[in-house]
């Protein structure tokens, strides 16, 4: 085990080079509150590419979020060289690499850290001088183990597996106006589905489906329900609302990632497909259904306690394939509207008893 220590002269300031996707970001918290709680004198900054950035902006363990604009200033090439230096003016005493790849340990290289921590992966061994020993078995436990097995091998304490995501309360006044705004009954539950998934379409379950399950909700719950999505999802939540009957208002594309978690947290039950809005969900403590087909429900399922799985094993799966490789879709075909439908039912009885 390699033990970490820092300068004692002056504040050290310590950069974690954050996940580039909002659900591993989110996966990644736990270790960014244990690393506060080892070095509670430090400054502590992360580095995220900017549609990552609202996960960290209301963190207390966080005190600054520098963005890495890789399609301007840190465009790949000299892009690079330039983010070295950019990182090099802060004279960072240690990096905690939260990403995998080769350029992470490149960049922080480059930028003269003196301390740089992480797993050795993608050949990078030679960049990190607190280098971990990637062992094997932590590729079949839950990401969120994964990346707290870095605390481990930094010889740093572990404050648990429990995820942070920290909502203000503008945000929760915006959230409320919006709710009001859409005629959303605020008294009665407020439920919600997330249809889109990026990636590709392997871990969607289907429109039809989704539409079908929205007007049995709202009618067993005598509700709207509200759509979740990013830009790309818009049209994807009116063609679920329009063959649900118009039971549902369409968010999808019409909020932001902040507004997006703000109106989450105000959910009593969440619908979703494995997404990063499904680890909103769990970081917030809200009821959810989770429909996995594609992905592995043990290294990426929600990790919150009051989640439920649906899931149909199939030969086939976990595939983690953008794109069905045999075009039948089995993993989601086998998932029906009932059995969604009578979890979500459970789940509102069993939060309410």
């Amino acid at each position: 085990m390699i033990k970490i220590r820092l300068r004692k002269s002056a504040p050290a300031r310590i950069l974690i080079r954050g996940a580039n996707w909002v659900g591993d970001a989110i996966m990644t918290t736990p270790v960014i509150r244990a690393v506060r709680k080892n070095f509670p004198e430090a400054e502590i900054w992360i580095l995220v590419k900017p549609w990552v950035a609202p996960v960290f902006h209301n963190n207390p363990f966080v005190d600054r979020v520098l963005i890495y604009d890789d399609s301007g200033r840190h465009k790949k090439g000299w892009g690079t060289i330039r983010l070295a230096k950019d990182l090099r003016q802060y004279n960072f005493d240690l990096t905690v690499l939260m990403q995998n790849a080769f350029e992470a340990a490149l960049i922080t290289f480059l930028a003269g850290i003196p301390e740089r921590l992480g797993y050795d992966t993608d050949a990078r061994a030679l960049l990190l001088n607190r280098c971990i020993k990637l062992n094997p078995g932590l590729k079949r436990v839950h990401l969120i183990d994964y990346y707290r097995g870095i605390l481990k091998g930094g010889g740093l304490y572990d404050d648990g597996g429990t995820l942070d995501l920290f909502i203000s309360e503008s945000e929760r006044r915006d959230a409320e106006q919006t709710l009001q705004d859409n005629g959303v009954d605020i008294l009665k539950p407020v439920i919600a589905i997330n249809p889109g998934a990026t990636g590709g379409t392997a871990k969607r379950w289907f429109p039809n489906r989704f539409a079908e399950l929205s007007a049995k909700l709202a009618e067993h719950f005598g509700v709207k329900v509200l759509i979740f999505g990013g830009p790309g999802d818009n049209a994807l939540g009116e063609e679920i609302s329009g063959l649900s009957g118009n039971v549902c208002v369409n968010l999808a594309g019409k909020t932001n990632l902040a507004q997006a978690f703000a109106l989450i947290e105000r959910c009593s039950l969440f619908i979703t497909n494995d997404s990063g809005l499904m680890h909103a969900a769990a970081a917030l403590g809200i009821n959810q259904v989770a429909i996995i087909g594609s992905t592995n429900h043990i290294t990426t399922p929600p990790s919150n306690t009051n989640s439920r799985i649906v899931r149909v094993p199939v030969p086939c799966s976990p595939c983690m394939k953008p794109e069905c490789r045999y075009e039948h879709h089995q993993c989601m075909d086998n998932i029906s509207v009932d059995m969604v439908f009578n979890e979500a039912v459970a789940m509102m009885g069993s939060s309410n008893s």
